[in-house]
């Protein structure tokens, strides 16, 4: 899968990039990120990438000429996709992740700064995404998120895809707590069903365990999955009486 990312400050994801997973990713050819700078796009000898905007206000625009140089010197593969990460865009969450990676080959992340960009930009754009309800100082750090995101869900990244099931948000819950060595640290005690070997109350106690999680931390995700869990009861009672209408 290409990453294109349209930023100011290619430097911004150097270590990142050769980093963990996602440095293991790139090697494998797994992905492969490629960083434009606007600025190299830049026609006046100064390279000037912003402006004040029209009517006045506080603070400089990214100007459009230069983006738009930088978004259509790249390649284009069949299944493209180009973000702008902006506080309005949709929330980035791991329904979206999940459908960038599986219907996807090239994702164009543009990186806005300072005050934002030319409106006309977005005329450039298929979606616009938010990392959260909240300003940041840059788009580097949202199209990290989103390329980290991304990138970790394509096949080859995790060495055991099957965790990648289990994890929060997979079904609307959060995922289980976990414990590792050794059985007792100062005065906490790792579980005793977590060591009983009885994979059945093991997996029982999980899945209790984020229910009961999910319903104090995060009530709006409880009741997203108590409608889920309803809809598949449903679903399936439907199929049972039509497998006994053809018996």
């Amino acid at each position: 899968m290409r990453f294109d990312i349209v930023t100011l400050f290619p430097d911004f994801f150097i270590s990142p990039l050769n980093s963990g997973l996602l440095g293991k990713a790139l090697a494998k050819q797994i992905a492969e990120v490629h960083l434009i700078n606007p600025r190299d796009f830049a026609t006046d000898k100064h390279r000037k990438v912003d402006d004040e905007p029209y009517g006045g206000g506080v603070g400089m625009l990214m100007k459009p000429e230069p983006i738009f140089a930088a978004v259509e010197s790249l390649p284009v593969l069949p299944r493209r996709e180009i973000i702008f990460v902006t506080p309005q865009g949709q929330p980035m969450d791991q329904a979206l992740l999940k459908e960038l990676a599986i219907n996807y080959d090239q994702l164009v992340i543009i990186c806005g700064h300072y005050e934002g960009i030319d409106e006309r930009v977005l005329h450039l754009v298929d979606r616009e995404v938010s990392l959260g309800d909240f300003v940041l100082t840059c788009g580097e750090i949202p199209a990290l998120a989103l390329l980290n995101g991304t990138i970790r869900l394509i096949p080859g990244t995790i060495g055991k895809e099957e965790s990648l099931k289990s994890e929060s948000f997979e079904t609307s819950l959060l995922d289980y707590p976990q414990f590792t060595r050794p059985p007792m640290f100062r005065e906490w005690e790792v579980p005793p069903v977590l060591r009983s070997g009885n994979h059945a109350a093991i997996d029982r106690w999980r899945k209790q365990q984020q229910i009961e999680r999910t319903k104090i931390r995060r009530p709006d995700l409880y009741q997203k999955w108590l409608s889920e869990e309803a809809e598949l009861r449903d679903a399936e009672e439907i199929e049972k009486r039509k497998r006994k209408g053809r018996s």
